[in-house]
């Protein structure tokens, strides 16, 4: 009976994890230049729930970066001590320092989640465009995909490697005035991926010009 209940115990806390958590990245090239993408595992808890039934809006901002790590352009001593000290206070291999590397590019998309009292709706709103979801699964399904605005090919060469990142968060400065004084100090209202970094190598992805040539 008791390893019944802690078998409960566990699979309850795993069916119930919340917050948002990386699932898959990609780089990728489309008609407008290169472009990243990344897909999450989307969790509400409770609270936040509870705020999207009483009609309050949450938004969503996902963030994106490109950038070139500069090992080359350090001189022996430098690299060594850059080294020593990412593997003292990180053991990952894809936790940079920003200022040894290159920005190649940065963007982000605030990303509206609502849902109307008279209709029984949610609705997912980037700018202007919008898409009804009859549940709100539904709708954490389309929020979990997030992609870049593109990025020109010519920043891009093709024999560079990159860091690309991803991050996928909620804004409470976007809340009504009210709630955002309670979530500044309320962990429920702490949803946050965190960076997720991998390295991209743009030798793989032919540029538009080489696939008109084919």
């Amino acid at each position: 009976m008791l390893c019944g209940l802690l078998l409960a115990c566990v699979f309850s806390a795993t069916a119930q994890a919340e917050g948002i958590a990386v699932n898959k990245t990609e780089f990728r090239i489309g008609e407008e230049g290169y472009q990243l993408s990344a897909s999450y595992d989307v969790n509400l808890n409770f609270v936040i729930k509870q705020a999207l039934s009483r009609g309050i809006p949450i938004y969503f901002v996902g963030e994106f970066s490109l950038t070139q790590p500069r090992w080359g352009w350090l001189d022996a001593t430098q690299q060594a001590l850059s080294h020593g000290m990412q593997s003292i206070f990180s053991s990952s291999p894809m936790t940079r320092w920003s200022w040894l590397d290159k920005d190649i590019f940065e963007g982000e998309q605030t990303v509206k989640l609502s849902y109307s009292v008279l209709t029984g709706r949610y609705r997912i709103s980037r700018g202007a465009l919008y898409q009804n979801f009859a549940s709100l699964e539904d709708a954490l399904n389309m929020l979990s995909r997030q992609s870049s605005t593109a990025i020109p090919e010519d920043l891009i060469k093709q024999d560079d490697k990159y860091i690309a990142a991803a991050r996928l968060r909620l804004d409470i400065e976007l809340l009504p005035k009210p709630l955002q004084v309670n979530a500044l100090t309320d962990s429920d209202w702490t949803l946050d991926s965190g960076w997720y970094r991998w390295p991209v190598n743009a030798a793989g992805i032919p540029a538009k010009n080489d696939r008109q040539a084919e």
